[in-house]
C-alpha cells in the first residue's frame, strides 16, 4: 500500500491519494468529489446527534493535501455545500478563514445537485463556478456520472465502495475509485455520504482506500 497509486488513464498520468481525492500533476490540480461541507450542521439543526467539527476536519484534509502535492488549483466535482442550513455562521467563517490562507489558489466548481439547493458558495470564497462539464485536457469534469461524446468522464455522486471479503463472513466495505474508459468514478472526500456498492466487471479496474493507503483489487479481465 502507498499514499498515492500512480495510474495511466485516457493517456494522462493521475495519482489516486488514500485520503480520497484524485491529484492531477500535468495540471497541479486536485480533484475532489462530494465534500459536502456543512452536512452535519444540517443534520443537526434537524435534531439528529451527528458530532461536531465535520468542516475543520475537512478543511484540515485539504491542507494535508496541499502541503504534499504542488497544487495551483482544487476541482470540486459538484457538492460544495451539503444544503441551504449548511450556510451556517460557523461553517461559513471556517471555510473564509481557510481560504485566507491560500488566496493565490484557484478553486473551481463544478456543480452538483446538492449545489442546485445549497446555492453556490458566497463571492467572497472566489471560488468560481461552472456548470457540467468542464473540459480540461482529455477529461470531462462532472459530478454526474454520464458518458460525454468526446472526453473521458471523471465524476463524483455516487460514493461508490467496494466490499473486501475473508474468510467465514468477514467482510470490510470502503471507499474506492471506478476507473472505465468512459466514465470513471471518485470516492466521496466529505464524511456522512453513504456509499453505492461497485463490483468487478470487464474494463473497470478499482482501486480501495483505508488505512492511509490506496491498493489495486478485483479487477476483472476483459473479455475474450
Amino acid at each position: 500500500m502507498t499514499e498515492h497509486l500512480r495510474i495511466e488513464h485516457a493517456g494522462t498520468e493521475l495519482w489516486l491519494l488514500a485520503d480520497k481525492a484524485l491529484y492531477w500533476p500535468e495540471q497541479r490540480a486536485l480533484l475532489i468529489a462530494d465534500i459536502h461541507f456543512g452536512k452535519a450542521a444540517a443534520y443537526r439543526r434537524l435534531g439528529q446527534p451527528v458530532p461536531h467539527g465535520t468542516t475543520a476536519a475537512n478543511l484540515q484534509r485539504l491542507d494535508r493535501l496541499l502541503a504534499r502535492y504542488p497544487c495551483r488549483e482544487i476541482i470540486f466535482l459538484g457538492d460544495f455545500l451539503h444544503a441551504p442550513a449548511s450556510r451556517g455562521e460557523a461553517t461559513l467563517a471556517a471555510l473564509r478563514q481557510w481560504r485566507q490562507t491560500y488566496p493565490e489558489l484557484r478553486l473551481t466548481l463544478v456543480r452538483g445537485n446538492h449545489d442546485q439547493r445549497a446555492g453556490d458558495p458566497p463571492d467572497d470564497l472566489a471560488v468560481e463556478v461552472v456548470d457540467e462539464p468542464l473540459l480540461r485536457g482529455p477529461f470531462a469534469l462532472q459530478h454526474e456520472p454520464r458518458p460525454h461524446p468526446t472526453h473521458a468522464v471523471l465524476a463524483g455522486h455516487l460514493h461508490p465502495a467496494f466490499c473486501l471479503h475473508g474468510k467465514g463472513r468477514q467482510r470490510l466495505r470502503l471507499p474506492c475509485f471506478s476507473i472505465e474508459p468512459q466514465v470513471s468514478l471518485l470516492p466521496a472526500f466529505g464524511e456522512f455520504t453513504g456509499a453505492m456498492d461497485v463490483g468487478a466487471e470487464p474494463g473497470r479496474r478499482l482501486f480501495v482506500v483505508g488505512d492511509n493507503g490506496v491498493w489495486a483489487v478485483g479487477t476483472a479481465e476483459p473479455p475474450k
